[in-house]
């Protein structure tokens, strides 16, 4: 049976999200329901061995100009190296990840090619692969997924629930 179209959530053109497993929190993020693969933005991307024999991706999410930039380097044992088309339709060698983003209150593991976006305006891109059979996209508006964040932590922070 298929998800009902009630059951998906509404999110907006750009929404504010999370990687709770890279430790970056509410970084802006571009829907693009164009894109097949979401991808974020960061440098220093290498393959490097590890001292088990193992080979692994290393690489810094952003960029020093980005408020988030924490200086920290990741390294993935289990990634891929994949043709991905630009949206200039240019095709692109890139290394793929997976990991966990939190977005509108739903936790989701999905891929995140790892790409220069330091000449873009958002260092996230949400692509269908992502959106698909979880989210509707509503154009016209922007950042819902951190309204509902915040209406939420009010919520709790209310005196009918005081924080503990």
């Amino acid at each position: 049976m298929k998800k009902d179209r009630a059951e998906k959530s509404i999110i907006g053109r750009r929404e504010m999200v999370d990687f709770p497993e890279l430790e970056l929190y509410e970084i802006e993020a571009k829907v693009d329901t164009g894109a097949y693969t979401s991808s974020i933005h960061c440098n220093n991307i290498r393959e490097v061995d590890l001292p088990n024999g193992q080979r692994a991706i290393h690489f810094e999410l952003l960029d020093e100009n980005h408020p988030a930039y924490n200086h920290k380097a990741f390294q993935f044992t289990d990634f891929d190296l994949r043709s991905v088309k630009s949206s200039f339709g240019d095709v692109q060698e890139r290394y793929v990840i997976r990991t966990k983003i939190l977005i509108h209150g739903q936790e989701v593991e999905t891929e995140f090619s790892l790409s220069d976006r330091s000449d873009l305006k958002y260092p996230v891109l949400l692509g269908r692969t992502l959106l698909r059979k979880r989210f509707i996209v509503d154009v016209s508006r922007k950042n819902l997924s951190l309204k509902a964040k915040n209406k939420t932590r009010k919520k709790s922070n209310s005196p009918k629930n005081p924080p503990l």
